[in-house]
């Protein structure tokens, strides 16, 4: 491997990482702001014990994910200098903003809510976990339009001078079609992934019968938005796939093996390829539903790897615009395939405890609590069809990945900080799958008597 191949494969393994705690932080401080909304209310114990138990959780998660968040923009200087230097009047504009409004937006008032338990006025107080909550929303579109501008460059001129991209239109960034299309499905991914985890938590309490009064509500509620987010995720990610037929049309040929141009093409249920991915051996197809999913029509055509590799060719030049297929076609069926999976699980566990049943099933417990690692599959399977398959360019159609490196970088220098930094982010998922089972096993707090609000001159105290 050369440093360019140990750049790529330190940043899959970062940003992967990092994604993990993404979708729960996003997902899960909604859930969790209207717990405490459903307390507020109502004035019903249960949903304060469970509002304070998932967001112990929830903080958890965030402040791994601020941790891992924070090397994954480093990576650009250390070993992407050149794409830092291309692209950054543009990609640096959206994640400026996320840093400076929305990330300040959501940290701010998640501080208020730590500490303003039992201090600030009920109403005031739940406002600030839906102002955090709105803030996590807000990053999470300012850098999938920075993404996003990757995928489908727009607001932008090259500067024949500088030999960079020039932003000319931070409007076009923000509404950028791909970025219209990727929110929507990234936020409902976030809550299949938040409800799993309610799911999951409360299924493992469940079979103990240990505090039914809290854990049979989440569930319930786990549950349904497992199955309310997943119907979501399916109809944005039509709509996506048709935005990425347009747009990067190689992408969705690879993600079907589909070879040669079909009109009506047909969906890959399983195909056999070559070893380099180059050509069928075997398939089993469903005619017409491919054309569906692409176009919008059971006729529709679509292009195959070999008619598009011969055109790009023509229009940007000499080389290998063929993604890696196989990674590619897997990548988007594992993603499918976990996700229909958890809503599998999520309906059988709500059937199962309908009308104030216990289920004595041990699989139907073992599946409920194997649930929380199904979104996380699903997600990130996703981002590794989305990146993998935009291959061989880091901007679509612009600036390819062989120009993106840092050439001063050497391959021991690129070695040393992939072993470092994964060896680092093992020692944090230690930490933090240690920190989730203690506080995840320990159950919901008791209720303390209520505080002396008259004694003004008490500290500040953590709220958990």
């Amino acid at each position: 491997m050369d440093a360019l191949d140990l750049a790529r494969w330190q940043f899959g393994i970062i940003t992967v990482y990092h994604f993990i705690f993404v979708p729960i932080t996003i997902g899960m401080s909604v859930l969790v702001a209207s717990l405490q909304t459903a307390w507020v209310r109502t004035g019903k114990e249960h949903y304060l014990r469970a509002t304070k138990f998932w967001g112990k959780l929830f903080l958890i998660n965030f402040a791994m994910g601020v941790v891992t968040g924070i090397v994954q923009e480093f990576q650009f200087g250390m070993n992407w200098s050149d794409y830092s230097r291309f692209v950054g009047d543009i990609f640096g504009a959206p994640l400026a903003i996320e840093g400076l409004l929305a990330f300040f937006l959501e940290s701010t008032f998640l501080g208020l809510w730590i500490f303003g338990w039992d201090r600030l006025p009920k109403r005031l107080h739940l406002a600030t976990i839906w102002i955090a909550a709105i803030g996590t929303m807000l990053s999470a579109y300012f850098i999938l339009a920075a993404n996003s501008w990757m995928q489908h460059p727009v607001g932008y001129e090259i500067n024949t001078e500088t030999g960079r991209a020039e932003l000319n239109s931070i409007g076009a960034v923000l509404t950028n079609s791909t970025t219209l299309v990727t929110f929507p499905h990234t936020i409902t991914a976030c809550f299949l992934t938040a409800g799993a985890v309610l799911l999951a938590v409360s299924a493992w309490h469940l079979r103990k019968r240990h505090q039914e009064d809290v854990f049979r509500p989440s569930l319930k509620l786990g549950a349904w938005v497992v199955l309310v987010a997943g119907v979501g995720v399916m109809i944005t990610g039509d709509l996506q796939a048709r935005i990425m037929t347009e747009q990067q049309p190689m992408k969705m040929a690879a993600a079907e093996a589909l070879y040669e141009t079909s009109e009506p093409a047909s969906f890959s249920l399983f195909t056999i390829g070559s070893l380099d991915g180059r050509e069928e051996v075997a398939s089993v197809r469903i005619p017409g539903v491919l054309s569906f999913m692409a176009t919008g029509s059971p006729s529709g055509t679509v292009e195959g790897i070999n008619n598009l590799q011969q055109e790009y060719a023509e229009k940007y030049g000499p080389g290998d615009y063929v993604p890696y297929v196989p990674i590619t076609y897997w990548s988007f069926r594992l993603m499918i395939g976990f996700g229909l999976l958890a809503m599998l699980v999520a309906a059988a566990a709500l059937w199962a405890v309908r009308g104030g049943r216990t289920p004595t099933s041990r699989w139907l417990w073992y599946s409920a609590v194997a649930t929380i690692f199904m979104p996380l599959l699903s997600n990130s399977f996703g981002w590794i069809f989305t990146e993998m398959g935009r291959q061989p360019w880091t901007v679509f159609g612009v600036f390819k990945t062989f120009e993106s490196g840092s050439p001063s970088v050497s391959t021991a220098e690129a070695a040393t900080s992939l072993i470092v930094l994964t060896l680092l982010y093992g020692v944090l998922a230690v930490v933090e799958v240690g920190l989730f089972l203690k506080y995840a096993g320990a159950g919901a707090p008791e209720l303390p008597p209520p505080p002396d609000l008259e004694d003004a001159d008490r500290p500040l105290a953590f709220a958990y």
